[in-house]
């Protein structure tokens, strides 16, 4: 029994060391990466207890996957295991100013786009759940996986759950318009919506003079109970400015920005949610803003999606820790 369910897809990781092309390197650095897995994971290293539900391909890439989940706490029990199909992958190619880094997929026709409705026993997999998370990746995937997502939000709600939801728009998945006309419906299902602005226009049309215009839009129009906007500030490919604010009850709760150097900055979102939803199972929104802004600050300086600092770590940056060499 998980305090946390959260579901979607999960993949290996490619990546070339020492900011290699793909097409120049002769070795790559293997990891595991998911936006879903990522919160799970994330949030059972600051101690929280959390299942992720997905569909993987009963091979060794599907038992890597699941390992590393187990390796980290997080409950793998509600995995459906398939035969057929194939585990997904991407490619992350690093870059320095002025080239950026990019992703390439590889990702068509995994496993978890395979999943159909029923096949997943939400009731079981939500029994003594307090929290339920998802993003806009998953329901991107296919057809089939946007009715689970649908089926997922509607039997966590029932089973009392506080709902989160990323919008987490991926351009090479789909259209604005095909995520517009899927997400938008999903909408009263969720509680808590973590966004970009940028996001937020794309998938949802609400654009605002500022980020806090656009969160206050955002709650009026879907009546969201939470809404948290991630900021980043690129100075850089290798310096960015971080932070985030949330959006409750006509009050913004802001925090500080961070000035991160970037080692790796995938699942940096990811982090900060699960920093939030840490901070408001254990306290309340403020919490949540500030667990989850210097969770994910933290995750810019660690390699691989997954964020290994420690609730120590974070409380010890919160408290305006410096950068001298620990002994």
């Amino acid at each position: 029994m998980a305090d946390v369910v959260t579901f979607g897809e999960t993949m290996v990781r490619l990546s070339p060391p020492n900011y290699r092309r793909l097409e120049q390197t002769n070795l790559l650095d293997v990891s595991i990466g998911g936006a879903e897995w990522n919160v799970a994971v994330d949030l059972s290293r600051l101690g929280i207890s959390t299942a992720w539900v997905s569909r993987l391909t009963d091979n060794a890439l599907g038992w890597m996957i699941r390992n590393k989940a187990r390796e980290h706490g997080v409950d793998t029990s509600h995995i459906i295991w398939t035969k057929g199909d194939r585990i997904g992958i991407y490619f992350v190619e690093f870059g320095a100013t002025p080239r950026p880094s990019s992703v390439l997929y590889d990702r068509a026709h995994s496993s978890i786009s395979q999943v159909k409705p029923g096949e997943i026993d939400w009731k079981e997999v939500l029994k003594g759940a307090r929290w339920f998370h998802t993003s806009g990746i998953t329901p991107a995937l296919s057809a089939g996986a946007a009715r689970v997502t649908a089926e997922a939000l509607q039997a966590a709600k029932k089973a009392g759950c506080k709902v989160s939801y990323d919008l987490n728009y991926r351009g090479r998945l789909w259209t604005e318009e095909e995520a517009r006309k899927c997400q938008e419906p999903l909408m009263e299902h969720i509680d808590v919506l973590f966004s970009t602005e940028e996001d937020t226009r794309k998938v949802l049309g609400i654009t605002g003079k500022d980020y806090r215009e656009v969160a206050r839009k955002l709650s009026e129009k879907f009546s969201f109970e939470v809404v948290c906007i991630t900021l980043r500030e690129d100075v850089s490919v290798l310096r960015n400015r971080w932070t985030a604010i949330a959006y409750a009850a006509g009050k913004i709760y802001d925090d500080r920005t961070y000035d991160v150097e970037i080692v790796d900055r995938v699942g940096a979102g990811d982090s900060y949610t699960a920093g939030f939803v840490y901070g408001y199972l254990t306290g309340d929104v403020e919490k949540g803003v500030k667990y989850g802004n210097a969770y994910s600050a933290l995750k810019h300086s660690i390699p691989s999606d997954a964020n290994w600092s420690t609730l120590g770590e974070v409380e010890n940056l919160l408290k305006g820790g410096g950068l001298r060499i620990s002994r």
